[in-house]
């Protein structure tokens, strides 16, 4: 299953919280609540967590324009279903590997995804029993039809920041090159599947304003660095697009 990409429609007044910032809130605040559930032996501490859950729930709900108390209810709900006990309940971000896979025309592999329409690079969940590289490779393979060996680690970015997700989840992105296969999109994940020039990508591109010229330094044997989001301050107030 793949993390679907979600590009940002914030435009940020002063003073004024964006929709990124609210969903992170709403995720950071859910995420504390359901590792406390999984620690505490303690009824009391049990609805006080539950409530922050409720809290939490408003936020997203209110983000998506679904107010009434059965969504909310629907949210809680989803969550505390996902909360275990002790160091398994420990709530973290989902882990996800991406393929910046580049040809001998300085062209980019994108895909398009059936569900959203939206094109960003192959990517997908870290599978358990596969190391990162590994997923790479099979991810590139089923949804493009394209074999490809791992060059590199590029960038490690967080995905609610970027506005590639509305998840948890940290975005490991690695550089690839071609070696067969042949392009063919996945019949039931992509709606298409192609290589791009950095001055010809399609619409809507998930996130690209941040890995773009990044990514296709890398793809021209630049000696690039590791991208990684920089340390705001504070950080639940800093710049929500400070990189």
């Amino acid at each position: 299953m793949d993390p679907t990409p979600t590009p940002s429609t914030d435009t940020p007044d002063e003073g004024v919280p964006t929709v990124k910032q609210l969903l992170r809130w709403s995720e950071a605040l859910a995420g504390i609540a359901r590792t406390g559930l999984g620690f505490t032996e303690s009824l009391y501490e049990q609805e006080r967590f539950e409530e922050v859950l409720h809290v939490a729930a408003d936020i997203r709900a209110a983000i998506d324009g679904n107010a009434g108390a059965e969504d909310v209810d629907g949210v809680v709900h989803d969550w505390l279903e996902t909360v275990g006990k002790g160091v398994p309940g420990y709530v973290t971000p989902k882990v996800a590997v991406g393929a910046a896979v580049g040809n001998d025309k300085g062209e980019i592999l994108l895909v398009q995804r059936a569900d959203s329409g939206i094109w960003l690079y192959p990517t997908g969940w870290a599978d358990v029993g596969y190391s990162a590289p590994e997923v790479v490779v099979k991810e590139v393979l089923e949804e493009t039809g394209i074999e490809v060996e791992v060059v590199r680690l590029i960038a490690v970015l967080d995905g609610l920041r970027v506005g590639m997700s509305r998840i948890p989840l940290y975005s490991l992105v690695f550089q690839c090159r071609p070696v067969g296969g042949e392009l063919k999109a996945h019949p039931l994940e992509c709606a298409d599947v192609g290589w791009f020039p950095l001055d010809h990508l399609p619409f809507p591109l998930a996130g690209a304003e941040r890995w773009g010229e990044h990514v296709f330094a890398a793809l021209r044997g630049e000696p690039i660095e590791v991208l990684y989001d920089s340390v705001r301050s504070p950080v639940w107030r800093g710049d929500p697009d400070k990189v």
